[in-house]
């Protein structure tokens, strides 16, 4: 059985993914908190679960800050993020906070159900809506030659821009850091788009992540 910890300050929600959970063969309910504070002073290290359901927004301690103090504390707990918001910034800030998954709470069950199995089978899940088609790549960039022979498609302005994009800074802002014009801040975007075969920003950052350009915290 799969332990699943579940921190969200909407009791209801909670106690009703609590129920959706319990009844997934395979699956079951260790924790439930509150915050992400209470949820840190719930683990108990004899038995820890193995997959964190984290809601973004809570009082004391956010879905951001605590999936950060899991990675430094207790990487092996795989963090799934749930959102009633679909937007690039906290899909990005989670993943670098090392976040396995991002997932709307409007979820079908059959989605959710395929969200948990995904993340501790493959060790990540992220939604079509969410995210737009992801590079099919990331699911086998596993192999040092491969990551070699993709970083070498990018030449220095493109690695250098990649890197800021998995920043929370806009691309305007990326355009003043690198002295350039947002017009050429978007052809390096459209340009990366089309040599990893990604649709999104957070595309690009999975592929940074996954080929180890990028390291989260």
């Amino acid at each position: 059985m799969v332990k699943v910890a579940l921190a969200d300050d909407h009791i209801l929600l909670r106690n009703g993914l609590a129920g959706l959970i319990n009844g997934f063969d395979g699956y079951t309910v260790l924790v439930e908190a509150n915050n992400g504070q209470d949820l840190i002073n719930t683990l108990d290290t004899e038995n820890l679960p193995e997959l964190v359901l984290l809601d973004i927004n809570m009082p004391v301690k956010d879905g951001f800050e605590t999936a950060l103090w899991l990675k430094q504390n207790h990487p092996n707990i795989k963090v799934l993020a749930l959102s009633m918001y679909d937007n690039e910034p906290s899909i990005i800030k989670m993943l670098r906070n090392g976040a396995k998954g991002y997932l709307l709470k409007d979820t079908a069950p059959k989605e959710f159900k395929t969200a948990l199995d995904a993340v501790m089978s493959k060790g990540f899940y992220y939604s079509e809506m969410v995210t737009g088609k992801l590079i099919h790549a990331v699911n086998n960039m596993d192999e040092p030659q491969q990551q070699k022979n993709s970083f070498s498609k990018l030449n220095e302005k493109e690695t250098e821009f990649l890197k800021l994009a998995c920043t929370e800074m806009t691309y305007k802002e990326i355009a003043d850091k690198m002295f350039l014009s947002p017009r050429t801040i978007d052809g390096y975007r459209d340009a990366l788009f089309e040599k990893l075969n990604v649709k999104t920003r957070v595309g690009l950052v999975m592929y940074a992540i996954k080929t180890g350009l990028v390291q989260v915290h």
